[in-house]
């Protein structure tokens, strides 16, 4: 269960396009010391100020999760969070020259095929995780998310569309680096041809297209190439769930299951499962132990979090 903190050999960039800024965005990833974790730094701004990935610093969480510290916001990490955790990432430095992760084709493939590139290394340092100790629960009128005890990372997700293409869908995830890069990561985001313009009117999914999403209209699938998986659209829930997941600051050893959920609501169990210290405990190299969290993972959130 325990295992060796991991980062990368070496840096690897990429670029791509903004999906809710449109902005074109330059990223390169880096190798960290053991204990840093997942660090965003704004390449763009006055100082170069960082933003720590976790969940006391989410500001937001309409149609994709914002991390914010100081007033620097870091906006659609969920993808790339998905890999890290997916992937087993614990300490690495994510430089931006913008506010805004890529899109890329809008799944976690191309961040996959960059780790693999770049490598991942076993550091000196044993990784602790996070283990559920009792059911935490929150609701919204038909949606809900809940964790449970689990010796294992497992994440179950409903979706339900008054959709011809997609209806009620369920997917399931036992965590492993296998399952996680063949079944889960190459979903695409997806949306609605009739949602496009209140969108735009709002200020979101500027730089959306068919190269960084699934759109569906009425009736069918507009991509040419179509899904890559029946049920993509759950299973890109099951990826973003990971993402946020992953804010707790540790691998989560845990049950999640989400009902018609989304970005807000995981924000949410995160929250309350964090404030209640006899929901959880870390698990270190030594000994399972009710630790205490990180004093900098608790800092007060910058701003309010919206919906």
């Amino acid at each position: 269960m325990l295992r060796k903190q991991r980062t990368l050999a070496q840096s690897i960039g990429c670029y791509g396009m903004g999906l809710h800024t449109g902005l074109i965005v330059n990223m390169t990833l880096r190798p960290l010391p053991p204990g840093s974790g997942v660090v965003f730094q704004r390449l763009d701004l006055d100082g170069h100020p960082r933003v720590k990935a976790t969940y006391a610093n989410i500001s937001g969480t309409t149609m994709a999760t914002s991390l914010a510290w100081g007033g620097v916001e870091v906006r659609t990490v969920e993808h790339l969070l998905a890999v890290f955790a997916g992937m087993g990432i614990d300490n690495i430095l994510v430089q931006l020259d913008a506010p805004e992760v890529p899109i890329l084709d809008g799944s976690a493939a191309p961040f996959i095929y960059l780790i693999r590139h770049a490598g991942v290394i076993d550091q000196s340092a044993f990784q602790p995780c996070l283990r559920v100790k009792k059911q935490v629960e929150v609701k919204q009128d038909d949606k809900s998310v809940a964790i449970f005890p689990s010796e294992r990372t497992e994440i179950f997700c409903t979706i339900d569309f008054d959709h011809p293409l997609i209806g009620e869908q369920h997917s399931s995830y036992i965590h492993n680096e296998e399952n996680f890069c063949r079944e889960i990561g190459p979903a695409r985001t997806f949306g609605f041809k009739s949602e496009v313009d209140y969108l735009h009117k709002n200020g979101l999914a500027r730089g959306g297209s068919l190269d960084n999403a699934v759109v569906v209209d009425e009736y069918r699938v507009l991509n040419d190439e179509g899904l890559r998986y029946r049920d993509e659209f759950v299973r890109h829930k099951v990826l973003d769930s990971l993402g946020d997941l992953f804010l707790a600051g540790f691998p989560l050893l845990g049950r999640f299951v989400g009902i018609k959920s989304g970005h807000h609501m995981n924000y949410l169990l995160i929250q309350q499962l964090m404030s209640d210290r006899k929901a959880w405990e870390l698990v270190t190299a030594d000994e399972p132990h009710a630790a205490e969290y990180p004093e900098e993972a608790a800092l007060p959130l910058t701003s309010p979090v919206t919906a």
